[in-house]
C-alpha cells in the first residue's frame, strides 16, 4: 500500500498495491499543478480522507485541494460508470519519495490528442530532482 498526505497533514489518501504507472499529463491543469497521477476507483483501490475544496473542470473532473495548505490531493470523475464506480486519481507527489521512486512514468497528451506516448524508461525518481 502507498500512502500520501498534503503538506499540513489534513488530507490523506491510500493506494492499494502499486500502480503500474505514474501519469504525467500535459493538459492545461496538470502541467500547472505539476502532478503525477495514479488511477483506480474511489473506495476500491483508492481511499481518501479529510476535508477538501473542489475545483470543477469542465464536465468530467473535479480537482481536490487541501483548504489549509492548498496541495492538490486528487481528482475525481463527476460521473459514475455502468457498474456505479467513480474514477479517481491521487497525486503521487504527496507520497514519500522512496515509496513511489521506481514507478514508471507514463506520458499522456491531455492537451491535444488524448493519446498515450510510449514509455521512455524514466520513473518517478527521475522527476524528483
Amino acid at each position: 500500500m502507498i500512502e500520501g498526505a498534503c503538506l499540513c497533514g489534513e488530507v490523506h489518501w491510500t493506494f492499494a498495491g502499486e500502480p503500474d504507472g505514474a501519469t504525467a499529463c500535459n493538459c492545461t491543469a496538470c502541467r500547472r499543478y505539476g502532478v503525477l497521477w495514479a488511477y483506480d476507483y474511489e473506495n476500491e483501490g483508492i481511499q481518501v480522507s479529510g476535508v477538501t475544496k473542489a475545483y470543477v473542470r469542465g464536465k468530467a473532473l473535479e480537482f481536490h485541494f487541501c483548504p489549509q495548505c492548498a496541495c492538490v490531493a486528487f481528482w475525481r470523475g463527476l460521473q459514475v460508470d455502468e457498474q456505479g464506480r467513480r474514477r479517481i486519481a491521487v497525486n503521487l507527489r504527496l507520497a514519500e519519495p522512496e515509496a513511489v521512486a521506481q514507478i514508471p512514468i507514463d506520458h499522456f497528451d491531455g492537451l491535444d490528442t488524448f493519446d498515450d506516448f510510449p514509455r521512455d524508461g524514466k520513473c518517478v525518481a527521475d522527476y524528483w530532482f
